[in-house]
């Protein structure tokens, strides 16, 4: 995405040190430790860095060369450079962790990369998601967001039959002057 890799280092200089715990308590309890975490869209790499010192096995990707390039110094993983509709990960993954980054996939796009998601996970397998909470998308600055409200991801989900909803939550950005901005965080499991 060129918005990531022409504002990298203001970027990663705002989100590279958030403290992401809260949203980390709502996907690692259900994953089983030392298992496999697929950082869908991982920016900096800062989530990837997490899941590592935590045992997990990790593998990481984002369609940003600044990002995947800062990822991989960051993590020393072998970060790919790809888009969601390019997965091609077959029952590879115990969870898949998509903060803040499938709210750039559009609209019409999304029930496909759910579907390649789904494929990616192993069976029982977990996905963490998050998007704007809100009534409608935007693009501002050169990025396009698709956005949920609690309501409109539940009636996107009852048009796939291949996940079930473990959980919704709501929270506040974490950065800095952002505290208005709200997210709505979502936790899936693969149906068999």
């Amino acid at each position: 995405m060129n918005y990531y890799d022409k504002h990298a280092d203001s970027y990663i200089s705002t989100t590279v040190s958030l403290d992401m715990s809260v949203q980390y308590s709502l996907f690692l309890p259900f994953l089983p430790q030392g298992g496999s975490i697929l950082d869908a869209g991982c920016g900096s790499g800062r989530d990837s860095l997490w899941f590592l010192s935590q045992g997990y096995k990790v593998e990481a990707f984002d369609i940003s060369v600044a990002m995947v390039e800062h990822a991989r110094a960051l993590t020393g993983l072998v970060v790919r450079k790809l888009s969601f509709m390019e997965l091609d990960y077959d029952s590879a993954f115990d969870g898949i962790w998509a903060c803040a980054s499938l709210l750039h996939v559009p609209r019409t796009e999304l029930p496909a990369v759910f579907g390649l998601l789904h494929r990616a996970l192993k069976p029982q397998g977990l996905l963490y998601c998050s998007f704007k909470d809100r009534e409608e998308d935007f693009s501002t600055d050169g990025r396009s967001f698709t956005c949920f409200t609690e309501q409109g991801f539940q009636a996107f989900l009852s048009e796939l039959s291949f996940f079930e909803l473990v959980q919704v939550s709501h929270s506040q950005d974490v950065r800095e002057g952002r505290a208005d901005e709200r997210w709505l965080n979502v936790l899936l499991r693969k149906k068999i």
